[in-house]
């Protein structure tokens, strides 16, 4: 529901803007408002779950994230739709933190945990590609505010399985992480971090005002560590760094996100902006993508974690993802489907070797205490990595399609060009994010200790598998 939203909403855009008249920098808030909510408040979100209970965390995110869906359908105005994507980015944030940390402590046996990270990894591939197409749909057959109402259905059921489905923790209680200053640190830190992000294309990454939030973002995040180090019950225990596997994850996600989100984005643009495709045919188009990724996540990958562990698998799926990218990297201006992109498309089917391993990698030291923590550390590096992949990628595209233009290229020929360097920089990211997991992850990571049955949580039982 989660990534099914966060793209459903993108195909909407011009609907909303013509709707409730919303301006060309106005719109851009629509999934900005959403995404700075979303990505500062993960860390957070996790710790909270670990200290109040994560199935509470899950089933109380799962409520704001409906109620905002109902509220955004209903806005009749810029102003109150804006507001309800931030409540739907609250509503995320809360129950996606606590979503790995959930699965760490009820399967503890490393094949039923490489299988359960799979399904998961299948279902955001699922939302992805469903909402590619849905949003199309939905809105030119009834009309943009049903990509809210979507949600409704979908949320009432998500409810009425975790009620029963879910076992009942406790949390360590307020006492054992409330930090006021530490949270207002990490949060305005991201928030701001986040917002220079987003905001890279419009003032360009070398401005002023990049460099003073971002700047910004980072005196308070160092604050935040600082205060952590000394605090005497820390919202984020620093042991969680400690773990080399942890932080190798960590900086490999941020990378292979910040291509495979920008090849999301970039590629669909190619193909509407030059080869001259429609909303549903790009949709449908990228489709193979999707459903390349959520087969192999599915049918695969755990199989090959057991048998060759999660490194392997990793630097594989990173192998056949830097060969997509680099094959649009040499995209030509009157491409064609089958030859062009639909190798490409099926290249990408390493994304679901790479994002299942690496939330196996980066879950791998979160125990009972921590494992809301762990989720929320490993969805915030990830939010990171798609903001910076699409931000920076798509600047330096447009700078490239502004110089062409300038020297006289025809459009199609000049778009084409930006498009080729944001793939061949895409490319360079994917072999960096090769060389760190064959550096960093050089020896596997410990399996996470088995989740103690007590303090309310219990053993998964056979049946449930």
């Amino acid at each position: 529901m989660i990534i099914l939203d966060g793209s459903i909403v993108t195909v909407a855009l011009p609907a909303i803007q013509d709707d409730l008249d919303f301006t060309p920098g106005g719109l851009s808030w629509v999934v900005n408002a959403y995404l700075i909510a979303f990505g500062s408040l993960l860390l957070l979100a996790g710790r909270l779950g670990d200290l109040l209970g994560r199935k509470r965390m899950f089933l109380a995110g799962t409520v704001v994230f409906t109620a905002a869906s109902l509220l955004a359908g209903l806005a009749t105005g810029p102003g109150l739709l804006l507001a309800a994507r931030f409540l739907q980015g609250v509503g995320s944030a809360m129950a996606a933190a606590v979503g790995l940390g959930i699965l760490v402590t009820l399967f503890t046996d490393p094949r039923e945990r490489a299988r359960a990270i799979g399904v998961f990894s299948f279902t955001g591939a699922a939302g992805a590609s469903i909402g590619q197409v849905l949003g199309g749909v939905l809105t030119d057959a009834l009309d943009w505010h049903w990509i809210f109402f979507i949600n409704l259905p979908i949320g009432a059921a998500v409810l009425a399985l975790a009620v029963p489905a879910l076992p009942a923790d406790r949390g360590l209680g307020l006492r054992a992480g409330a930090d006021t200053w530490g949270a207002l640190l990490i949060t305005g830190g991201l928030m701001l971090g986040i917002y220079g992000v987003v905001k890279i294309e419009e003032y360009g990454a070398g401005s002023a005002h990049t460099v003073g939030l971002i700047s910004g973002s980072l005196v308070l995040v160092a604050g935040f560590v600082v205060r952590q180090a000394r605090a005497r019950t820390p919202l984020m225990p620093l042991r969680v760094l400690r773990s080399r596997t942890v932080i190798g994850a960590g900086v490999t996600q941020i990378l292979t996100l910040a291509a495979m989100f920008a090849f999301q984005v970039l590629a669909a643009l190619y193909m509407q902006q030059v080869l001259g495709y429609g909303a549903a045919r790009t949709g449908l188009a990228m489709l193979p993508a999707a459903v390349m990724i959520g087969a192999v996540s599915l049918g695969a990958s755990a199989r090959l974690a057991s048998r060759f562990g999660e490194r392997q698998v990793l630097l594989a799926g990173l192998a056949l993802l830097a060969g997509a990218l680099g094959c649009l990297a040499r995209v030509p201006v009157q491409g064609a489907y089958v030859p062009d992109l639909l190798p490409v498309m099926l290249l990408v089917s390493g994304g679901g070797l790479v994002l299942p391993a690496l939330a196996g990698l980066g879950m791998s030291a979160a125990g009972e205490e921590d494992a809301g923590l762990a989720s929320g550390l490993f969805n915030t590096t990830q939010q990171i990595g798609m903001a910076l992949g699409v931000a920076v990628l798509s600047t330096l595209a447009a700078s490239r399609t502004g110089s062409l233009l300038a020297a006289g290229e025809p459009r199609a020929a000049a778009l084409t060009g930006g498009y080729r360097l944001a793939f061949t920089v895409g490319s360079a990211l994917i072999a960096a994010a090769f060389v760190v997991a064959l550096l960093v992850l050089r020896r596997p990571g410990r399996t996470a200790p088995s989740a103690p049955a007590g303090e309310g949580v219990r053993p998964p039982q056979p049946a449930a598998h």
